[in-house]
């Protein structure tokens, strides 16, 4: 298998995406992961939305009004 892509999510998030198939729980962060396979096709639309919650997850507050404020300069 390729290297999987790991997203750190709301716990609720997390249950839902293991429902899917290509989801499976990822071996650290006590349920607060979940990766992706990427051996398989992937929507890439998804996988970016998931990205982007999971940045909002860990990065700091300072961060994220950054990337807010580049958001709306667009």
């Amino acid at each position: 298998m390729k290297s999987p892509i790991a997203f750190r999510l709301d716990p609720d998030d997390v249950e839902r995406l293991l429902r899917r198939k290509q989801f499976f729980s990822t071996p650290y962060g006590r349920g607060q992961w979940v990766s992706v396979r990427a051996d398989i096709p992937l929507d890439w639309r998804v996988v970016g939305d998931l990205l982007r919650r999971s940045y909002r997850v860990v990065a700091l507050q300072r961060m994220i009004t950054a990337l807010e404020a580049t958001s709306r300069g667009r």
